[in-house]
């Protein structure tokens, strides 16, 4: 069949980079179980139970993926892992009868699962930390960038645009440090046998104390920490952990994303090659296509997560099998999805356009109505009732919003500097003090400081070389 002609998924080839689409391919799973079968071979050689010769032939032959004939073994068997260690131990002609010893399928899966989820959370790590060292120079070149502060999608009062980044960027702090916490809490089944009670293991061993320093022997070698309790699987609840925090680093990028698209041809716009099309019928468009990829992909990965709280609800009593053939699509395709949402994510912060006119415009349009804030207080202040200020504030600013409708000019200054019982209690002076609004913005530059030192501190660990590469 010719490439194209039967149906392929779009994380393996358009969605996600290759350093992912690695960690969970076909080839990279089998290696992981073959890493676990060298490593439970290594701990019974411990305890006599595998030979030197038997060890050394088993390792040797770790590298020597056959998928095409596991995958003819699993036409008869109908069962993955019977196949390749029957592929494994035709390899292995002095160690291949003591592959898989004592051990349950699971034994071999779960650890090997752990291990690419450790793995897989490593580059989401590493992409988390590549975009806020991004957002970094953003927060710092426009912390003292006034724009317009909105609220319910209407013009509120001024921010500045590097605290609007810092507010990304304090998400994504957040996010690195559950994925560090994640990252570090993932545990294996270790080596418990059928329904997870080691039973097997003792009596091969014929010591309850040779089986756990046997466990504990093989868990060393793989650099992994195991449940202490298990069924035939490790607790489907770890799954759920790691797509609750996937799904809290989706939520953020989805945020970012979606307000980077209100943006768009505003205040900001983001990077559009220069052969790049936005449209096939119209040729002006500059459609924000990276945002509304990221928007499209984040909301997929909490639809996992749903997935995942199931499979660990309804896993009964020792272990059902519905869970396992839903984890191979969503477990991969959720690291996958973040990929390409941070992949792109970079790239947007990376080549974002400031449009410093139209947000300057947008400051002068509505910026006078954030003054009535300052208005009434100071009215206030001198003795004038303060709910009689908000009235009459805002009846001259629906007066000069309409006129705004119109596309003039905002008349509020005019009209509350000429109405004398304004006038009586501020002098004109004064009041155009307090329709300056470009000092209103509270705390907006000290605070995008703080969190653009945080991120120095949180990502001085990463290397991020390459992070970004993708060819869509």
């Amino acid at each position: 069949m010719e490439q194209g002609e039967s149906f392929q998924s779009p994380f393996s080839w358009r969605y996600g980079s290759i350093q992912m689409r690695t960690v969970f391919s076909e080839k990279q799973t089998r290696l992981n179980w073959r890493k676990i079968w060298v490593a439970l071979a290594q701990a019974q050689s411990k305890f006599g139970l595998v030979s030197a010769q038997e060890l050394k032939d088993i390792a040797s032959h770790a590298q020597d993926i056959d998928i095409q004939k596991s995958l003819e073994f699993e036409k008869q068997t109908k069962h993955d892992v019977v196949a390749e260690i029957k592929v494994y131990a035709s390899q292995c002609k002095t160690g291949g009868g003591k592959i898989h010893l004592g051990a349950t399928s699971m034994d071999i899966v779960d650890n090997a699962e752990a291990l690419a989820m450790k793995q897989g959370l490593q580059v989401l790590r590493e992409r988390t930390a590549l975009l806020l060292k991004k957002l970094k120079p953003k927060i710092e070149d426009n912390q003292n960038t006034v724009c317009m502060a909105y609220t319910h999608l209407q013009p509120a009062e001024p921010t500045t645009l590097g605290y609007r980044f810092a507010s990304y960027a304090q998400d994504f702090l957040e996010d690195l440090g559950a994925l560090e916490w994640v990252y570090d809490s993932i545990q294996g089944k270790g080596f418990k046998g059928a329904v997870g009670n080691s039973a097997s293991y003792v009596q091969l061993l014929g010591s309850k104390e040779k089986a756990v320093q046997m466990e504990e022997t093989a868990m060393k070698h793989l650099g992994l920490k195991a449940y202490e309790i298990t069924t035939q699987t490790y607790p489907r609840k770890q799954d759920y952990f790691v797509l609750s925090k996937l799904s809290s680093l989706a939520q953020s990028s989805h945020k970012m994303a979606f307000d980077l698209r209100l943006m768009q041809n505003k205040e900001t716009n983001e990077p559009f090659g220069e052969k790049q099309v936005g449209s096939s019928a119209m040729p002006f468009k500059r459609n924000p296509m990276k945002t509304e990829r990221i928007c499209s992909l984040a909301r997929l990965v909490p639809a996992y997560a749903q997935m995942a709280w199931e499979n660990a609800s309804l896993s009964a009593l020792e272990r059902t099998l519905d869970d396992s053939a839903n984890r191979r699509v969503f477990m991969p395709e959720a690291f996958l999805a973040l990929d390409e949402c941070l992949i792109q994510s970079a790239k947007v912060i990376e080549g974002l356009q400031i449009n410093r006119t139209y947000i300057n415009k947008t400051v002068v349009q509505y910026g006078p109505f954030a003054a009535t804030e300052k208005v009434m207080a100071e009215l206030a202040k001198r003795g004038f009732d303060r709910q009689e200020a908000h009235e009459l504030l805002r009846v001259h600013s629906l007066k000069a919003w309409a006129e705004v409708q119109e596309g003039k000019a905002n008349p509020l200054f005019q009209l509350v500097s000429s109405d004398p019982r304004i006038a009586k209690l501020i002098p004109k002076k004064e009041l155009e003090k307090q329709f300056d609004v470009s000092s209103h913005v509270g705390l907006a530059p000290e605070k995008s400081v703080k969190i653009a030192g945080e991120i120095d501190e949180a990502t001085k660990e990463y290397k991020t070389s390459g992070a970004s590469e993708q060819g869509f």
